[in-house]
């Protein structure tokens, strides 16, 4: 099988960089970034930014959630939008094996969600995007065996470290590599080891690649009337002072819930770790206008007639005394969403 070399030759100029978003001609301009958000401009630059300027306007929301559906033993369907910061494991989850016998998942969109009320007062979801643009450390055949299977081909990776065959490879791959195979890191180092003091590959090194591909993608995830959103989860990182999971009293409550989100700032928006950052609804990097006008228009979703989405907050990332997850796994929070699905 032929593999294609790997090319490095974005057009990067840290020292000229600027983006810069004219909602009034819902136009974008970005020059000089290379990371992702700003380079993939039908992303989060349009798709939440421009896109929540354009929600609030018409009545709909554009957000920075998965979509996944879940089917219980019973064949009852539900599906679930969930709000987490970028790194937090959205992806993971959206493509989660579950560990419940009987249960299935599949996959809607990983990543952003447009939502809007039907004329039953429902409120329904599609994804926006093509494909997925996943954190690619910590991506192993044990945390997510699905993506690695979605971008085994038709993939675009960024900021990875090289194989001396071809391949890419990152921390937490998990994978033996072949006698004599070396590792180029994402900087250029040959010969990479994991004793030299430098990761392989960058903290916020990513796989782009086509959502079709994905072997649980969910057989509704084109669909244009969009998905029926039973709950709403928010959550972040949060080791300790943050139950496993509660529910909101109301819709109400719920909006509070999602603007009082905090989570451990992680490499894809602050390049620092281990300090708690405020982060509403896992939107502060991709609001498009005033949060206050954002809470607002959030609250205006409560009107008559409307079933409206239970609302609940989760901490997939709580540690206890010897400084480990209460959960062994990301296959764990299926428990957990059990209890969600039957409230």
């Amino acid at each position: 099988m032929y593999i294609a070399p790997l090319v490095a030759n974005w057009p990067c100029n840290p020292e000229k960089t600027i983006v810069a978003h004219l909602p009034a001609n819902n136009e974008i301009a970005s020059f000089g970034s290379g990371y992702g958000g700003n380079s993939l401009l039908g992303k989060k630059c349009f798709a939440l930014r421009l896109g929540s300027i354009l929600a609030r306007k018409e009545g709909w929301l554009a957000e920075h959630m998965l979509i996944l559906g879940i089917t219980n033993p019973q064949g009852e369907k539900k599906y679930v939008a969930a709000a987490f910061p970028s790194a937090c494991g959205k992806t993971n989850l959206a493509m989660m094996e579950p560990t419940l016998p009987g249960y299935k998942i599949e996959c809607v969109g990983d990543d952003i969600a447009w939502m809007r009320f039907d004329k039953e007062g429902r409120l329904r979801a599609i994804n926006p995007e093509a494909g997925f643009f996943g954190v690619a450390p910590g991506t192993s055949a044990a945390t997510n065996p699905n993506a690695l299977e979605t971008c085994k081909t038709n993939s675009i990776f960024t900021n990875v470290a090289e194989t001396s065959e071809g391949g890419v490879y990152w921390e937490g791959m998990d994978e033996e590599l072949p006698e004599g195979v070396s590792i180029t890191s994402w900087l250029g180092e040959e010969n990479w080891k994991s004793d030299s003091g430098k990761p392989a590959a960058h903290p916020n090194s990513r796989f782009c690649t086509p959502a079709r591909q994905c072997p649980i993608i969910d057989p509704q995830w084109e669909s244009s009337e969009g998905v029926p959103i039973e709950a709403i989860l928010f959550g972040g990182r949060r080791p300790k002072g943050v139950p496993l999971v509660y529910e909101a009293f109301n819709w109400q409550h719920g909006v509070f819930i999602g603007g009082s989100m905090r989570s451990e700032a992680t490499a894809a928006a602050e390049h620092v770790g281990k300090v708690i950052m405020h982060d509403p609804f896992a939107m502060r990097p991709f609001f498009g206008y005033n949060f206050g006008h954002y809470l607002s228009h959030w609250l205006s979703m409560d009107k008559p007639g409307r079933q409206l989405p239970k609302i609940f907050h989760v901490n997939w990332f709580r540690k206890g005394t010897d400084r480990s997850f209460l959960w062994p796994g990301m296959s764990q929070p299926k428990k957990r969403r059990k209890s969600v699905l039957k409230k």
